[in-house]
């Protein structure tokens, strides 16, 4: 493709070279460059990429884009390579991408969701919805990209703008014609969306987080970014009951529609909702109020009052997009997050489930959730990541005894430390929140799947957590298959649990 095609609409500044250069690809890793591509000069918290830049050259790299001028000498020394620059190299290297896979993003109707918590969930809700409509979805975000037969992991929930546009071509070559995302403030902050217009903008709820060095400065800097968002899209969906949501709304250019349960809003819940427990579903349904006043009850296969705002939330964007009442709640009555609140429907008996919760707060949220159903008893099988914080085992410990009836502490992803050492954190933690909570330890996490099923009394609800949709285990640096559910499934199997 020749440079002019892709600078189109763009202001950059032709420092030399040409415009009718042909390029072969994007890159900003200057390892990967090969001949005829154009190299993209970040400036990073880590590393300024312009460094590279006789690294590039002498790989072949036929363009050059730079946010700031280079050493010496160094245009004399490549007179044949194409220099352009512009203010912000970021922000070229978005719409740059975008343009090189040909504007995908126009080709689908783009759902963006952001917020502290929910993001996840409820883009899978979307998904659900959208697909009971008889849309062809894909998916991008904390679990990976998710389009009709295929799966693979990102390392970030929005993935750097090249990666990001680059997905959204095979979206689109695929036959999608909708893709909803999550969008994070740093996707936002670091331009990785940068060009991409949303039909519609979802907001779930701010809480403090990202804040500090190489992230955000401050939670008003980290609530202005998202609100980015409500300037890019058609229509915003958003929490009226969030105390945050008119600061993060300020400057938005969308038309708003509102969700909630305790203010008033155009779609509402009413607060006396009811739990649903049986062997193949933990959930919840409530009463919905539309804006004309009309009522009907919604259930939705994911516990708790979250699911409730992320329902509402998925509601909300399916009136949007003019779905249909039908589709929406066929997609909220089957969707499944995996890790998430997952159960794994094996027994009458006892409730059994597996779920991400790896932190002090998100422990927390979810065995308050889970204690709303009342069980026999709560039951957390759990351990800790080694080579991380030991606060984060502290504050686990603390939570998950002072909330939970039993325990059982075995591994997480040790990495290279001793899973003995790991317990020994926690049970400081526990010592810290409820001393006498009875507990076991079992380290090998396969022994404690096993024990927590043998175990198992009616009435009990068992919360796995701590791991969720990961499908490994990490001992010294070592990644062996470990995804829970299947192993919690076959131990079922063999040992005849009804």
């Amino acid at each position: 493709m020749l440079l002019k095609q892709l600078v189109k609409g763009l202001r950059y500044r032709l420092v030399q070279g040409s415009l009718n250069t042909d390029v072969c690809d994007i890159f900003y890793d200057s390892r990967k460059v090969c001949p005829g591509g154009l190299f993209v000069c970040i400036v990073g918290t880590q590393r300024d990429s312009h460094d590279f830049a006789a690294d590039v050259a002498a790989r072949g790299a036929a363009v050059l884009v730079v946010q700031h001028e280079l050493e010496a000498g160094f245009l004399q020394a490549h007179p044949g390579l194409t220099v352009l620059a512009f203010d912000n190299t970021r922000y070229a290297m978005a719409r740059l991408s975008a343009a090189y896979f040909g504007h995908p993003a126009e080709e689908m109707t783009m759902v963006g969701v952001t917020g502290t918590k929910g993001k996840t969930t409820t883009t899978h809700m979307i998904r659900q919805v959208l697909t009971a409509a008889g849309h062809k979805t894909g998916m991008i975000g904390t679990n990976g990209v998710y389009y009709p037969g295929h799966h693979y992991d990102l390392n970030n929930t929005t993935p750097e703008s090249y990666e990001l546009q680059k997905i959204l071509r095979q979206l689109a070559d695929a036959g999608c014609d909708a893709c909803v995302m999550e969008v994070s403030s740093q996707g936002i902050m670091m331009d990785r969306v940068a060009g991409i217009h949303y039909r519609v903008g979802v907001f779930t709820n701010l809480y403090p987080d990202h804040i500090g060095p190489g992230e955000h400065s401050s939670f008003e800097e980290y609530r202005a970014w998202k609100g980015r968002l409500f300037q890019r899209c058609d229509v915003g969906v958003v929490n009226a009951d969030d105390p945050n949501t008119d600061a993060l709304l300020e400057g938005h250019t969308c038309r708003l529609i509102t969700y909630g349960i305790q203010h008033p809003a155009d779609y509402r819940a009413a607060a006396d909702y009811r739990l649903l427990r049986t062997k193949e579903m933990l959930g919840v349904e409530f009463a919905l109020t539309e804006p004309d006043g009309h009522t009907l009850d919604v259930q939705v296969a994911m516990p708790g009052l979250f699911s409730i705002y992320n329902a509402l939330a998925t509601i909300g964007v399916g009136k949007a997009l003019d779905l249909g009442d039908g589709p929406i709640h066929e997609g909220l009555r089957t969707t499944v997050v995996k890790g998430r609140v997952e159960l794994v429907p094996i027994s009458h008996r006892f409730t059994i489930l597996i779920d991400y919760a790896h932190n002090e707060a998100a422990a927390e949220s979810l065995l308050e959730t889970l204690r709303a159903y009342a069980p026999t008893r709560l039951v957390v099988v759990f351990g800790c990541g080694g080579n991380r914080s030991k606060l984060r085992r502290y504050g686990m410990g603390e939570v998950c005894s002072r909330m939970a009836d039993f325990l059982i502490l075995t591994e997480d992803n040790n990495r290279f430390e001793k899973v003995e050492d790991i317990l020994a954190d926690i049970r400081q933690g526990i010592a810290k929140g409820r001393p006498d909570v009875p507990f076991v330890e079992i380290p090998d996490r396969l022994d404690a799947l096993h024990y927590a099923i043998d175990h198992a009394r009616q009435g009990d609800l068992i919360a796995v957590i701590g791991k969720g949709h990961e499908a490994y285990r990490d001992r010294e640096g070592v990644k062996t298959p470990f995804l829970e559910r299947e192993l919690i499934e076959e131990y079922a199997a063999e040992t005849g649990v009804e």
